[in-house]
């Protein structure tokens, strides 16, 4: 596995909820990249439960979203938006996890929305949830415009 560079580390203003090492309330997610997968290993904490001891939805579906994002930033070397993220709920997870484990891979493009699936495994392997976000890819001047000069790994 190769960890990713955040691209967007030295922007101005930079304060991603997901992805962002110094926002104060985020999530802090890191990733790396595993053949055609790009992962977050993270751990769960009370304060993000939705019910007792149970991660919640919204989180889970945040997670999804960012690592759709790193998806497309690391295999197509693009930026963009999400249009469209369905989270199928298979089981609860608890926020008791020592890590979780979010991995997604492109899946299928048309022009430039392209659909990454996405999986969510607790720390004992089992399948959580699953979802399928489109992403909608910017032309390089606009996602230059936004501060992506590419996704890279350490080492490269």
């Amino acid at each position: 596995m190769k960890k990713l560079i955040n691209p967007y580390r030295n922007k101005e203003g930079y304060n991603c909820f997901g992805c962002s090492p110094t926002n104060p309330v985020g999530l802090h997610l890191e990733f790396w990249e595993d053949g055609d997968d790009v992962l977050t290993i993270w751990q769960p904490a009370a304060h993000f439960a939705g019910w007792v001891d149970t991660l919640h939805g919204g989180i889970i579906s945040t997670i999804m979203d960012e690592v759709a994002s790193w998806v497309i930033s690391r295999k197509l070397q693009a930026a963009g938006v999400t249009s469209r993220l369905e989270v199928k709920f298979r089981r609860p997870v608890s926020t008791l996890e020592p890590h979780i484990t979010v991995r997604g891979h492109l899946a299928s493009s048309v022009r430039n929305y392209h659909t990454v699936h996405l999986t969510l495994h607790d720390s004992q392997g089992q399948l959580c949830d699953e979802g399928d976000a489109v992403y909608c890819v910017f032309p390089e001047e606009r996602a230059r415009q936004m501060g992506f000069n590419g996704c890279h790994a350490e080492g490269e």
